[in-house]
């Protein structure tokens, strides 16, 4: 069984369930996910509900995550599985992986939980539950061996996605846009509250740098799980020249000149791709107050964190204002020298992040511990 939640956990649940059937053709998989799993051939548990939460959720949101816990620990008591994967999303899957531990299942746990960022309370329900750590950030390994938590890092899965090289006039012509001129691309996260948080802010920070640069063309892009209603309600108000493109957010990257990208995977895979980026996001005050409470890195962007220095501004809470996002991307825009620096060291992300093939070397580790 896999067991993904958000919309990063889906894709890369989904290509190791495709590798999972390359290295073992007849294995039956069942799971909780959305259409990429799927497609990949994974049998999905019905009568689940979707949730869209960031930070503290509301009296909503904490019902259907209930009811999805007490769907998921009867499935639990009454199916037998040679292991269980949980993908990410720790905040649900501990719990769920605490609840499969208690039914005997084999629980590994894929996309290793952020203790190094805060939460390392959590160490010691891992150490209970969890059979074996998969871990694709290259700090990771050692901080879960020094805790005894049986552990394999096996680089970081959007290294299989994220194509070595892109040819942006041949990547504009393909998504419609104007092949000369400079394009601003947008991506504002992959859940309703995001949208509505971070878009309308990153819009008016679009207009604001199109004073500067009148032939500025807007591409936003737009993730699997936001409806097109929730883009678009923003974009009319606002009256500028935006192409928005859904589900391919690599070539939205690839194509733009700067990016203004949610803080996330997002800003990982436009630092693959290579193009220079502002970070942004704000979450409530509520949820940002526990947040500095238990929070204990420097960076919040995981494009710092994988570098070890700031390469990217993070415009955080009561900095992520559309002048600050105007600002910042016009420092950019207008010294080459600034944007060739940043572009550079963009350029040694990928060799942080080990080797393509992460997805297949996960599936492995997997088949050995349920042969184990």
């Amino acid at each position: 069984m896999i067991v993904t939640g958000e919309a990063s956990g889906d894709l890369h649940g989904a290509s190791l369930a495709k590798a999972l059937k390359h290295l073992q053709p007849e294995i039956r998989l069942v799971g909780v996910g959305g259409q990429h799993m799927r497609a990949a051939g994974v049998e999905l548990v019905p009568g689940l509900h979707r949730l869209d939460v960031v930070g503290v959720p509301g009296p909503v949101a904490i019902w259907k995550g209930l009811a999805n816990l007490l769907t998921l620990k009867r499935f639990f008591r009454r199916e037998s599985f040679d292991g269980v994967v949980f993908v990410d999303n720790p905040s649900m899957n501990l719990r769920l992986a605490r609840i499969a531990a208690k039914f005997g299942h084999r629980v590994i746990y894929y996309i290793a939980p952020q203790i190094w960022a805060w939460g390392r309370y959590r160490i010691n329900l891992i150490k209970r539950v969890v059979r074996r750590m998969i871990v694709i950030l290259p700090f990771e390994e050692p901080l879960y061996r020094e805790a005894n938590v049986p552990c394999s890092f096996v680089g970081h899965p959007l290294l299989d996605h994220v194509a070595q090289r892109y040819e942006t006039a041949h990547v504009r012509q393909q998504l419609g846009l104007p092949v000369q001129g400079l394009i601003l691309g947008v991506l504002p996260g992959s859940r309703r509250a995001e949208i509505e948080s971070l878009l309308p802010t990153m819009m008016e920070a679009v207009g604001r740098i199109r004073e500067s640069f009148p032939g500025l063309h807007c591409v936003i892009g737009q993730a699997p799980t936001v409806a097109g209603e929730w883009v678009n309600g923003v974009i009319d108000q606002k009256k500028l020249p935006v192409t928005v493109v859904p589900n391919q957010p690599e070539e939205v990257m690839a194509a733009a000149d700067l990016l203004l990208v949610a803080s996330g995977t997002a800003t990982l895979q436009a630092a693959l791709v290579g193009t220079p980026m502002i970070l942004a996001y704000r979450v409530s005050r509520l949820t940002c107050l526990l947040a500095k409470l238990v929070i204990t890195v420097e960076h919040v962007g995981l494009v710092n964190l994988v570098a070890g220095r700031g390469i990217v501004p993070e415009l955080l809470q009561s900095d992520m204002t559309a002048e600050r996002l105007s600002a910042e991307a016009l420092r950019l825009l207008k010294d080459q020298t600034r944007y060739d620096h940043m572009r550079e060291a963009l350029g040694g992300i990928r060799a942080k992040l080990g080797s393509p093939g992460a997805s297949l070397r996960a599936a492995e580790v997997v088949l050995d511990e349920c042969r184990a």
